[in-house]
């Protein structure tokens, strides 16, 4: 071993942030983490011979602490922004006088395949199908709709390309042996460790989260809700359409599946079903959140990340919204976990997974269309770094695979595409150009402008979009917000000493996937939107995970440095191993658990309470409207109500979904038509806009003519329990009563 000289020694003094400290984190011992250490870059100074205990990690903890402060500021009422300014300033000191201590570290970064190249093969036939196929079913895709013969060519197109480039890996073999092994067993024996157990309660308190008082919170629809389920009814009709083009237009594997759950499924074409396919996005995204925090650090990274994204406010409420927004970080996960388990492992198969999940997420969501450059980027980074080297030209190859995987599943949508290129390009174009509206300052200008508020939603300021968000409070809970700026410190150090891509395309993800809000030029007020950067969930709260483990091991781990003398050797080296006191284990179990009760409890109030009062203070009570209509069907045997429109009222045709009538479609009877309802014979029903205490907001006018055509009539005043959401009840017996 070469020994260091005094220049060494001055440059491990001056840049802490290169010193083998930050890396230097042995794995538990007989813990599976499914990555190998990565060895040193740079050797250790030389130590004399003597052991030396770091005691209580007193400033990692005193480093939390003050960013959990300074979070704090920036989520009360007030938004003390210099105060929470310098608390995080005071803890990124800290931290930073903690990493030099040897405190706080994150897990080695994986180790990149060397021996396992892919070779480049292809099996003839199935490739030569898949081009014909592909053909055949992208002339038979016209006239947006689907067909039996066309969706056929279509899926067998994805098969035999799968077919075609698929590797049959002798760990696959394997894994199905064993399945297959686990199935044909007379009795089934599950060992239940402390991490199963660990992974049960986790797992019970995020289904907690996601699926309690769904149909309460969020209690009523939008006139969105009422877009997509006109669509799902038509798929229950026989129209089957790829694209679906009614307000501005929308992306078809949402539908299809909310489609699935309201007809086969029994939930027929209601909020339930709506809601029921976003909370699947989002709860299937879980498993790959954990499965992706283990590929970047090990098992507890991955637990983590789960944990906090379980949880948290911005996942739940856009799932309890109800839209297809869960499917833009669903797809992002899968994407990402597929793409950068492939680079590790240069396994092919995981890019040809990846293409999949590419070309999946095209179909689901608008926002999802700037993953491709999400992907483009990932591998820009990966072959301009030093882990490429080898692979460089395997890395060109499998950049192909996953693009002509993704391009052969968004087949039909790019078919509709060449046919309807403004109509399928509106919804995205009307936001970042002028399609509807001038852009109100220089594109430049506003660009910068947004990406600064983009960046600063996760700590700062969510927006003012009510519909799925606590508006005008940072996105994250105080906890997961002071978490996510200490991971990115930790993530932007190691980056400089270590040059890893891994770290970088992390930080880069972030921002890259918040772009659709970002990119909302032409109407800069709706940036930031949730909705548009819900993709940014997953490298989020990947950094959090991070920054968590870190933590947790540096509170229940104590490391000793022990200067010895390498066998055959005249040098000392310095080693280093860990011990886990049983009381230090102790009061790390009891940090981390505190951390999660504290954001548990914030996340339920911003759910539960916050979120689901402004909800139900915003929306109108087009539920009780229903309920009211059909009561009324169900007494009287009749279809004959209608809804009076007003400004800024409901959207009349939601109460037709809540009576459970979607044939009815908009129940609307505008003031004007009213003498038309003469001519209908039986009893009918009229809903009409209600405020006693504001006269202006009452429609008057409309009671009046009801009176007038209708003599005989009876009014009378639905209360509802929120204030300003009353409405009248124009009832008109039969005839002769």
């Amino acid at each position: 071993m070469r020994e260091p000289s005094l220049l060494d020694y001055i440059k491990s003094k001056l840049k802490f942030w290169q010193r083998e400290k930050l890396e230097l984190r042995p794995v538990e011992p007989g813990v599976e983490t499914g990555i190998p250490a990565q060895p040193s870059d740079f050797p250790e100074p030389v130590a004399p011979n003597k052991s030396k205990l770091y005691r209580f990690p007193w400033r990692s903890l005193l480093g939390l602490v003050l960013a959990l402060v300074g979070q704090r500021m920036w989520d009360t009422p007030t938004r003390m922004a210099e105060v929470g300014l310098v608390f995080f300033l005071a803890a990124f000191g800290i931290l930073l006088w903690a990493i030099r201590r040897g405190e706080w570290s994150l897990i080695p970064l994986p180790t990149d395949g060397e021996d396992d190249l892919d070779v480049l093969t292809v099996r003839r036939i199935p490739l030569v199908l898949t081009v014909i196929l592909s053909l055949l079913a992208f002339f038979f895709l016209s006239g947006n709709e689907f067909t039996a013969f066309n969706l056929t060519l279509w899926l067998s197109a994805i098969a035999t390309f799968i077919w075609a480039f698929w590797v049959r890996k002798q760990s696959t073999e394997l894994l199905w042996d064993r399945i297959k092994a686990f199935f044909d067993r007379e009795k089934w024996f599950i060992p239940v460790t402390r991490w199963t157990l660990l992974l049960l309660a986790a797992t019970g308190l995020v289904l907690f989260f996601r699926v309690y008082n769904l149909s309460g919170v969020t209690p009523e629809m939008t006139s969105d809700h009422a877009e997509k389920l006109q669509d799902v009814y038509d798929i229950l009709l026989g129209r089957f359409s790829i694209f679906f083009p009614r307000n501005t237009g929308r992306e078809p594997l949402y539908i299809y599946l909310t489609a699935l759950l309201a007809g086969p499924l029994g939930m027929g074409v209601s909020f339930d079903a709506v809601k029921w396919a976003a909370v699947l996005g989002g709860l299937v995204t879980l498993p790959y959140m954990y499965l992706l925090g283990r590929e970047l650090g090990g098992k507890w990274v991955g637990f983590w990340a789960l944990v906090f994204c379980g949880i948290a406010y911005w996942p739940n409420v856009i799932e309890r919204f109800g839209l297809r927004i869960s499917f833009y970080p669903l797809f992002a996960a899968i994407t990402m976990y597929h793409l950068l388990r492939g680079f590790r492992t240069r396994n092919r198969n995981d890019f040809i997974l990846a293409g999949l999940g590419l070309g999946l997420g095209l179909m689901g969501y608008t926002p999802f269309r700037i993953m491709p450059f999400v992907v483009v980027a990932a591998f820009v980074i990966y072959t301009i770094h030093k882990q490429s080297a080898g692979a460089r030209k395997q890395a060109l190859w499998w950049l192909g695979i996953v693009a002509v995987m993704s391009a052969i599943v968004f087949l039909p949508l790019l078919r509709f595409w060449l046919e309807n290129p403004d109509l399928f390009s509106y919804r995205a174009f009307s936001r970042l150009g002028s399609a509807e509206q001038p852009l109100p300052e220089p594109a430049l200008q506003i660009f910068f402008s947004n990406l600064w508020v983009g960046l600063k939603m996760f700590n700062w300021y969510d927006g003012e979009i009510w519909v799925h968000s606590v508006t005008g409070r940072p996105a994250l809970d105080f906890v997961s917000g002071a978490l996510f700026l200490v991971g990115v410190l930790f993530l932007l150090i190691r980056y400089i000493r270590r040059r890893h891509w891994l770290d970088l395309f992390l930080l880069l993800s972030i921002p890259l996937l918040a772009m659709p809000s970002i990119l909302s030029l032409a109407f800069p007020a709706e940036n930031p939107a949730l909705n548009r950067a819900a993709g940014a969930i997953v490298p989020a709260f990947l950094v959090v995970g991070l920054a968590m483990d870190a933590f947790f091991t540096s509170l229940r781990t104590r490391l000793i440095h022990n200067g010895e003398q390498a066998e055959g050797s005249g040098d000392e080296t310095v080693t280093v191993r860990e011990e886990k006191p049983r009381g230090r284990a102790v009061f790390a179990w009891l940090a981390a658990i505190l951390l999660v009760f504290l954001s548990a409890g914030q996340n339920y109030d911003l759910v539960f309470v916050q979120y689901a009062d402004r909800y139900q203070m915003s929306s109108w009570n087009s539920r009780q409207m229903g309920y009211v209509i059909q009561q009324f069907s169900l007494t009287y045997g009749s279809a004959n109500a209608w809804v009076v429109p007003f400004p800024h009222w409901v959207d009349t045709r939601l109460p037709a979904f809540w009576a459970g009538m979607p044939e009815r479609g908009d129940m609307a009877m505008w003031r004007d038509n009213l003498a038309d309802t003469l001519s209908v014979s039986g009893t009918k029903l009229f809903i009409v806009k209600a405020d006693v205490n504001m006269p202006e907001a009452n429609d008057q006018e409309t009671l009046d003519v009801l009176q007038e055509l209708y003599p005989q009539g009876l009014l009378s005043l639905y209360r509802s329990d929120v204030m300003g959401h009353d409405f009248w009840i124009f009832f008109v017996p039969p005839e002769g009563e």
